[in-house]
């Protein structure tokens, strides 16, 4: 068992939301658009982690030398954006934790690889009361994507917090290895989009089954 924690930093698709609804039907309006099957929601399922980018590479036969890759991309991310919470909702039990969390002075921070644009218009709709800072993909700016820890490092600091006093709370391999990356234990969640299996293989450690067993970890 770990020792309670006062910080809590939280990756999004798969830990917080389920997001693939939304993500599967933007892939699939692009695709039909340029005369290419859809997509399974399993498919995607086991592409999601590293980003729009990596996602719209993985999900395409040839990848990066489809013919109108860069004009597909680009369209996907405008039209995600634009439909990015039509389905997405909050995991069952996760909004009556958060709210616990922060009845107990606990900060709080979410870290994705998805679009900081998107990122934080999530946050605004979903968490504006009950996450503190979220950090998402922003490359252009030298801010490394998971699993680097350079969104963690930001969310820390802009927390003002001790990475001895942080948990990282995720469902990947990705997340697993960003804990790694920035020196903090991962709590890998059992209802995302990677098995039990796939998270041992990571090198996952701690687990927890449903979204009120984070309150055992903090203060």
């Amino acid at each position: 068992m770990l020792d309670k924690k006062s910080v809590a930093v939280f990756d999004l698709d798969g830990t917080l939301l389920d997001t693939l609804d939304d993500i599967t039907d933007s892939l699939n309006v692009i695709r039909t658009e340029y005369g290419i099957a859809p997509i399974t929601r399993s498919e995607v399922n086991g592409m999601v982690g590293n980003g729009l980018k990596v996602l719209f590479i993985k999900s395409l036969k040839d990848g990066e030398n489809t013919p109108n890759f860069d004009k597909m991309f680009d369209e996907f991310v405008t039209y995600y954006k634009a439909h990015s919470m039509i389905k997405t909702g909050i995991y069952e039990g996760m909004p009556e934790v958060l709210s616990e969390l922060k009845k107990r002075g606990i900060k709080t921070a979410i870290v994705t690889n998805k679009n900081i644009e998107a990122a934080r218009a999530m946050k605004e709709e979903l968490f504006y009361d009950t996450i503190d800072c979220i950090y998402g993909e922003d490359e252009a700016h030298g801010v490394n994507k998971k699993p680097a820890p350079d969104t963690v490092f930001k969310a820390l600091e802009e927390l003002n917090a001790r990475k001895e006093d942080a948990v990282y709370i995720g469902d990947s391999e990705v997340d697993i290895k960003t804990a790694a990356n920035a020196g903090l234990p991962c709590l890998a969640v059992s209802w995302g989009f990677r098995t039990r299996e796939e998270q041992l293989a990571a090198g996952g450690e701690y687990f927890i089954e449903k979204p009120s067993d984070l309150l055992d970890y903090f203060i």
